[in-house]
Order: structure tokens, then C-alpha cells, then sequence
């Protein structure tokens, strides 16, 4: 697992490491990306790549729910925006 050192992206990759068993699973703080933005007062941006066989089989919508069910409020985390990349491990 890759991860930024912050608080909030390593408590993503527990929930989605526990939830989802991921072959692969990067999570990166891209909050500094979107300074001055609105948004960014209402907490971080973050880009999640991850890997997991869950995903199999299951469209591009349901491998995202299947990722916010397992994170739970994003907003008791303190996130804002969340850009997802999600793949079976057969998907290049």
C-alpha cells in the first residue's frame, strides 16, 4: 500500500484495506492541489487507486459504492472530494 503520511489518508486506506483486501491501493492527499478553492474549507481532496478482486464483474457505479460504503461519512473523515480509480486485479 502507498499512502501520504497525513491522518486522514491513512484512516481511507484502513477502512478500504479491511473492507476491500486490495491487491494494490494507493491513496494520495491531493488537498494542496485545491487551495483557495471553496471546497477546500470543507475539507481534503484525495485520489484512491485501488485493486481488488470484489471488483469483478461489478460496473464502474457499484465498484464506487461499494468503495463509500466501505469508508463510511466522508464527512466525519474530513473529505471533500474523493476521485476514484477502481479496477478488478485482471485490469490493466
Amino acid at each position: 500500500m502507498n499512502s501520504t503520511a497525513g491522518p486522514v489518508a491513512r484512516e481511507i486506506a484502513a477502512r478500504l484495506q479491511a473492507a476491500l483486501a486490495p491487491t494494490e491501493l494507493a491513496v494520495e492527499d491531493d488537498s494542496h492541489l485545491h487551495a483557495g478553492h471553496a471546497g477546500a474549507r470543507e475539507g481534503g481532496h484525495f485520489t484512491v487507486r485501488l485493486r481488488s478482486a470484489r471488483f469483478t464483474g461489478l460496473s464502474r457505479v457499484a465498484r464506487h459504492r461499494l468503495v463509500y460504503s466501505s469508508l463510511g461519512s466522508l464527512q466525519a473523515l474530513g473529505v471533500h472530494a474523493l476521485a476514484l480509480d477502481t479496477r478488478s486485479p485482471d485490469e490493466a
